[in-house]
C-alpha cells in the first residue's frame, strides 16, 4: 500500500494528493480527515484552556506554542488543498475554502490585536467535515434538503421579515406616543427595540409599560409574537415536504475538484452542477492512484 512519503514521487502527484485529501472514500483519505479532526478538536482545547486565566498563569507557554504548532499545520494543509486542485482561486472562494482560510487568520491576526488570536475557535466549523468522514451521507443529504427549501423559500420569508419590521416600526412609534419620555420610552428607535424584544417574545424587561393603555398594547405585542413564531416555520416545512427524495445511489462523499459539490451518483463522470470531469470512482484508477485507494 502505498504510504504518504510516495504521495509527491512522479508526475500524478497532484492526483494523489486530492485523493488523499478530498476523498473520504479512500483509506488514506479517512486516515487523513481523521488526523485532521483530532488536530480541530485539540487546538480547539488548546484555545479554550488559554482563556482560563489560572490555566493561562500555569501553562502559558505550552499552550501558545501548541497554537502556533496547530496553526501552522492548518497553514500547510492549507497551502496543500490549494495546490491539488485545479482551480484554487475557486477553491479559495468555495464555503470550505473560506473555513479553512478563516481557521489560521486569527492567529495571524493576534500578532497585531492580541486579543483576536481568541477567534481561532472559529476551527469549530471545520468540524462539518465529520460527516465525511464517518460516511453518514444521509446527514448531509438531509442537510441538503433542508438549504433546498431554505433557498426555495427564501423570498416568502423575505416578505415577513419586512413585514416583521414595518410592524415594529409602527408598534414603538405608538408605544413612545403612549407612554413618552417619562416611562423610559426615551426615544422611537428604543421603543422599537422594545417592540423587537417583546414581538419576539425575549422579554429582557428593562423597559416595561406603567400606563394601562400602554400595557394593553404590551399585551397585543406579545400574543402577536406567538403567532408571529409559527410562519417562518410553516413557509419551511411546508417547502421541505414539497421537495423530492433523493436517489439512493448518491455518494456524499464524491467531490467535484471544480466547483467543489457534492453528493454525486456513485457511476457519475461529470459534475451535475458545472459539468465538470470528476475523478474516477474507487474501481476506476489505475498505477500509483489505484494503490492510495487500496
Amino acid at each position: 500500500m502505498t504510504g504518504f512519503k510516495d504521495i509527491f514521487s512522479g508526475q500524478d502527484w497532484r492526483k494523489r494528493l486530492y485523493i488523499v485529501i478530498f476523498e473520504a472514500d479512500t483509506p488514506a483519505g479517512r486516515r487523513f480527515d481523521q488526523i485532521l479532526l483530532i488536530a480541530i478538536l485539540l487546538s480547539l482545547l488548546t484555545v479554550m484552556l488559554e482563556s482560563v486565566a489560572s490555566i493561562r498563569a500555569s501553562h502559558g507557554r505550552l499552550l501558545f506554542a501548541l497554537d502556533w504548532l496547530f496553526t501552522g499545520l492548518f497553514t500547510a494543509e492549507y497551502v496543500l488543498r490549494l495546490m491539488c486542485v485545479p482551480r484554487p482561486a475557486r477553491y479559495a472562494r468555495s464555503l470550505f475554502g473560506l473555513i479553512d482560510l478563516l481557521s489560521i487568520l486569527p492567529l495571524y491576526i493576534g500578532l497585531v490585536v492580541p486579543e483576536g488570536r481568541f477567534l481561532t475557535d472559529i476551527r469549530v466549523l471545520r468540524l462539518l467535515r465529520v460527516f465525511r468522514v464517518l460516511n453518514l451521507p444521509r446527514y448531509l443529504d438531509e442537510a441538503s434538503e433542508l438549504k433546498s427549501a431554505m433557498l426555495a423559500s427564501r423570498r416568502k420569508i423575505s416578505v415577513f421579515l419586512l413585514g416583521v419590521l414595518l410592524l415594529v416600526i409602527l408598534l414603538g412609534t405608538l408605544m413612545y406616543v403612549v407612554e413618552g419620555e417619562e416611562h423610559g420610552f426615551t426615544s422611537i428607535p428604543v421603543s422599537i427595540y422594545w417592540a423587537i424584544v417583546t414581538l419576539t417574545t425575549v422579554g429582557f424587561g428593562d423597559i416595561t409599560p406603567k400606563t394601562p393603555l400602554g400595557q394593553m398594547l404590551a399585551s397585543v405585542v406579545m400574543i402577536l409574537g406567538y403567532g408571529i413564531i409559527a410562519v417562518p416555520t410553516g413557509i419551511v416545512t411546508a417547502e421541505i415536504a414539497r421537495s423530492s427524495p433523493r436517489p439512493g445511489n448518491q455518494s456524499a462523499t464524491r467531490l467535484c475538484p471544480h466547483c467543489f459539490s457534492e453528493g454525486h451518483d456513485l457511476d457519475a463522470r461529470y459534475c451535475k452542477h458545472c459539468s465538470g470531469e470528476l475523478p474516477p470512482p474507487l474501481s476506476g484508477v489505475a498505477g500509483p492512484v489505484e494503490e492510495i485507494r487500496s
